[in-house]
């Protein structure tokens, strides 16, 4: 089993920026950024391969989010500029033990809680 624990939502204006954090119970291989708003599926946001060497960001936060890890710590950052009203979401952070890079929600066996983005116009 892997816990995972968010950390880093609050509200901020437009334009401004937030930095989250996950951390996880142990060491994991794949691991990703997903969000849900209000009345919306969830939906893929970023996601790192375990050497960091790769990411991956949809195509609406590219350029303002950057996803980075630091193993020796078991955690990933979501660094996130520039946010929009859009962004408002519960953020959730995910962890597969599986190698390579997952953008699916089926991709990840562990979720955790979420933490809650909220920006203002």
């Amino acid at each position: 089993q892997v816990q995972l624990v968010e950390s880093g939502g609050g509200l901020v204006q437009a334009g401004g920026s937030l930095r989250l954090s996950c951390a996880a119970s142990r060491r994991t291989a794949n691991m990703g950024w997903f969000r849900q708003a209000p009345g919306k599926e969830r939906e893929f946001v970023a996601a790192i391969t375990w050497t960091g060497r790769s990411t991956y960001n949809t195509d609406s936060v590219k350029g303002r989010f950057t996803i980075s890890r630091d193993n020796a710590k078991n955690t990933v950052y979501l660094q996130m500029n520039n946010l929009e009203p859009e962004d408002t979401a519960v953020y959730s952070c995910a962890a597969s033990v599986q190698f390579g890079v997952g953008v699916r929600i089926g991709d990840y066996e562990y979720w955790g809680q979420g933490t809650q983005v909220t920006v203002s116009s």
